[in-house]
């Protein structure tokens, strides 16, 4: 099913892949990332709503990448993994390094945070080249 050039089974399957990768990655960083970001477990519990705002947002981004990785000419995982390499060091990286410099937030929040939405971007940008 295809909206504008864009794959939405391949918009879904990314954004299911990228939030389980999520739950995996902080699954084994959860202690040093809670430490980080100077939190106890018991305020990093998510509950329901927020985890469905949490998927929501990744099918909104897997829908915009999807589209970002259609208009480079190439749907493929090559592009795919390019285009997530780019958004990650000149869009996500950036921007967690400024509000985490500006929060006073330790380097390891950074490199926690920071290498969850690289997983996040190559996940999606491997499924989404793929599926289309």
């Amino acid at each position: 099913m295809m909206f504008d050039g864009v794959n939405l089974v391949a918009v879904a399957a990314a954004a299911i892949a990228s939030f389980v990768f999520g739950s995996v990655w902080y699954g084994l960083l959860g202690k040093a990332w809670m430490r980080a970001a100077s939190l106890t477990e018991a305020q990093t519990r998510p509950d329901p709503v927020t985890l469905g705002i949490a998927f929501f947002c990744q099918l909104v981004m897997a829908f915009v990448f999807a589209g970002i990785i259609y208009h480079t000419g190439e749907t493929s995982i090559r592009a795919g993994i390019i285009s997530a390499l780019m958004i990650w060091i000149g869009v996500v990286m950036t921007t967690q390094i400024i509000n985490h410099r500006f929060q006073g937030k330790p380097w390891s929040l950074t490199l926690i945070d920071g290498g969850h939405w690289l997983g996040v971007f190559v996940v999606q940008g491997i499924v989404i080249g793929w599926l289309s």
